[in-house]
C-alpha cells in the first residue's frame, strides 16, 4: 500500500497552466506505475494519463493529448501532470493513483492506492 498525496491544484483562467505533483510516501517504495484520473460535477472518474516506474511508457485521454505531459522523479517519489492550454471542459477534481509492480494502465480497478485529490477549476 503506497500512500499519496495531490498537490498544486487551483483556479486558472482558459489558456492557462498548471502543474499537480502526487508524492508518494517512503523513502524507499515498491516499484509502481503511476494514473491520473479526474472526476467533473455529476460525472464518473475518467482515465487521464499514466506512466510506467520506469517513465519509458505514457498513455494519455484523447482530450488531453499535445496539452498534458506526464512525467516521474523516482528519486523524489513524485509524479507530475503539467497541464498547459487548460480548457473550462478541463475542470475537475483530479486524483493520481499507483498500481504496484504493474505497467500503465486506463482501468480504474487496476490501481491499488489512491490519493485525496486536488482541485482544477478553468475560467473562461
Amino acid at each position: 500500500q503506497v500512500q499519496l498525496v495531490e498537490s498544486g491544484g487551483g483556479l486558472v483562467q482558459a489558456g492557462g497552466s498548471l502543474r499537480l505533483s502526487c508524492a508518494a510516501s517512503g523513502r524507499t517504495v515498491s516499484r509502481y506505475a503511476t494514473g491520473w484520473f479526474r472526476q467533473a460535477p455529476g460525472k464518473e472518474r475518467e482515465f487521464v494519463a499514466a506512466i510506467s516506474w520506469s517513465g519509458g511508457s505514457t498513455d494519455y485521454v484523447d482530450s488531453v493529448k499535445g496539452r498534458f505531459t506526464i512525467s516521474r522523479d523516482n528519486a523524489k517519489n513524485t509524479v507530475y501532470l503539467q497541464m498547459n492550454s487548460l480548457k473550462p471542459e478541463d475542470t475537475a477534481a483530479y486524483y493520481c493513483a499507483a498500481r504496484l509492480w504493474g505497467g500503465t494502465s486506463v482501468s480504474l480497478r487496476d490501481y491499488n492506492s489512491w490519493g485525496q485529490g486536488t482541485q482544477v477549476t478553468v475560467s473562461s
